[in-house]
């Protein structure tokens, strides 16, 4: 009996977009191809290469609060010594509960976020139910694990994953390594090239039980600290109205916070940091 296309269809059913795109085509991956530069000429092998000189996204910070998780981004990206944009976003709603940062190359990093969101609601389509946060923390880590090759050549994408647990009825955070390693954190976490000065902020200042208006401003503090000693972190930017963007997730979703509210606390802190005559 001839095959109809109906029955081929369901034969390769699946509730992973990522395995479908890998297996129907593989060059709409992020990390489908080689870099031109390495790919072979006629009759040429392959050549190592030193690698690209891409935009780079920094420093996110994640933490739990009293009712969910929060993480902030600064807008800054760099490419070598050289700012390559202010106004960059760093921090995405994975899916109505869970919320995705990025740093690394920032061009893989934003592929890999687009494929996650796809992935997660595709998913939902196809079961009729959302992936638990645990199942959406493991099909991150193997998209990372992905883009491993690219990572060994310099093209590397380290995210933080944060989401609330509805079952559980608390937010969690997730940590990964360029293999796609995953990491449940506890309380706080910091990634990208100012992580080492926001966590030290983040220590002094996060406390359990906060609310949610103060977890902002911990955020904020913790992003002005990197910034602070970081030439790769953007700090709050009056003249341009560029302000962190950070997203919070409790029992009623992800929503984003006001760049309103952020520039009232941005200004608190400053005015704080002034009055105090900080020098460092």
């Amino acid at each position: 009996m001839q095959e109809t296309t109906a029955n081929r269809v369901a034969a390769n059913a699946t509730s992973s977009f990522t395995e479908h795109l890998r297996r129907e085509r593989p060059d709409l991956m992020p990390y489908g191809q080689a870099p031109f530069h390495q790919l072979p000429g006629a009759g040429q092998a392959a050549q190592p290469a030193a690698p690209l000189q891409a935009p780079h996204g920094t420093t996110i910070v994640a933490m739990s609060y009293a009712g969910g998780v929060l993480m902030a981004g600064d807008r800054r990206a760099t490419m070598g010594n050289v700012i390559a944009s202010r106004h960059i976003e760093k921090v995405f709603p994975a899916d109505q509960y869970s919320v995705l940062g990025i740093a690394g190359t920032a061009g893989i990093a934003l592929d890999i976020t687009r494929l996650f969101q796809v992935e997660l609601e595709h998913y939902e389509k196809i079961e009729g139910t959302l992936l638990s946060l645990d199942g959406k923390a493991n099909r991150l880590g193997a998209m990372v694990r992905g883009n491993l090759p690219m990572a060994m050549q310099g093209l590397a994408v380290v995210p933080l994953f944060a989401g609330f647990d509805r079952p559980a009825g608390f937010g969690r955070l997730f940590s990964y390594d360029v293999t796609g390693g995953r990491y449940e954190e506890q309380e706080h976490h910091a990634v990208g090239s100012g992580s080492m000065f926001a966590r030290g902020a983040l220590k002094k200042l996060w406390r359990p039980g906060l609310s949610e208006q103060e977890a902002v401003a911990v955020a904020v503090e913790a992003l002005y600290d990197a910034a602070d000693d970081d030439s790769a972190t953007g700090g709050p930017d009056p003249i341009r109205q560029l302000w962190p963007v950070i997203y919070v997730v409790n029992r009623s979703g992800a929503v984003r916070v006001p760049e309103g509210e952020l520039a009232a606390v941005a200004g608190r802190v400053v005015e704080a940091r002034a009055v105090a005559q900080r020098e460092a």
